[in-house]
């Protein structure tokens, strides 16, 4: 079926990481194609090894974009930053695809939610800057990066909504509870972005685009786990499906 007769919007997920695709590792890119099937959409997976020609044939298909979380840190020099000791090696791949997709994006007005790796992607794409390490940097008692070598549970922690904000409209609520699995957060915002929610020591949580009319939100939470009970979560995925789903709309008029 051709974009053009599919009925259902194409999201396209780059891979988490270069070496996670080159070996077949897919299960954790798994959850943001379900996440993304079950809201209605048709999951489209973007390869970190196209050429520039290649993903921008690939993003002129896309009626929306999910930028997945990532093991990876973003790069310092793309903010002006020396390289902290914590900081985890950047892949050069990730980058390059995140940044090209939100230049297509942003340009062509199509929708992004950017999860976890992907809102610091998404903050310094518009010249913000982040934390580099939270436990080092911000020495909080709130536990925000998830140790998994230890065999530790996931972390959960409260998230104040900013009143105004989409994610407290579509919560009914000014305080919710989120999964946390990162050592990095968003320091200064790029341009264009406003804080949607912050964790009660401060650490901002969720971003919202706007410079324009186009949907564009960053959560620092992963709702890809979360979306098969988490009603929140499920808004997410639901308000990028509906906002990719007008875009397409527009796109045939």
């Amino acid at each position: 079926m051709s974009r053009e007769s599919s009925p259902k919007p194409r999201v396209g997920i780059p891979y988490r990481t270069r070496n996670e695709e080159v070996m077949g590792r897919s299960a954790k890119l798994d959850r943001y194609t379900e996440a993304v099937r079950q809201a209605g959409a048709e999951p489209v997976p973007v390869s970190l090894l196209l050429s520039t020609g290649e993903l921008l044939l690939l993003a002129r298909t896309l009626d929306g974009v999910v930028l997945s979380g990532s093991p990876a840190d973003v790069d310092p020099a793309r903010f002006g930053a020396t390289r902290q000791p914590e900081c985890a090696d950047p892949d050069p791949d990730r980058e390059r695809i995140d940044f090209a997709l939100l230049e297509h994006s942003f340009a062509e007005h199509k929708p992004v939610l950017a999860i976890c790796f992907g809102i610091q992607s998404l903050n310094v794409f518009l010249g913000g800057t982040l934390v580099q390490d939270i436990p080092s940097q911000l020495h909080t008692t709130i536990e925000h990066e998830w140790h998994r070598e230890q065999g530790a549970p996931e972390p959960f922690h409260a998230a104040r909504l900013e009143p105004a904000s989409q994610l407290a409209q579509w919560a009914d609520a000014n305080e919710v509870v989120v999964n946390s699995s990162h050592h990095q957060s968003v320091k200064e915002l790029g341009r264009g972005l406003r804080i949607a929610a912050c964790a009660p020591d401060g650490v901002i949580e969720a971003v919202e685009w706007t410079g324009d009319a186009n949907w564009v939100m960053g959560v620092q939470w992963h709702p890809e786990r979360m979306a098969g009970t988490d009603a929140l979560a499920q808004s997410l995925f639901r308000g990028l499906v509906g906002a990719a789903s007008a875009r397409k709309t527009l796109a045939r008029i």
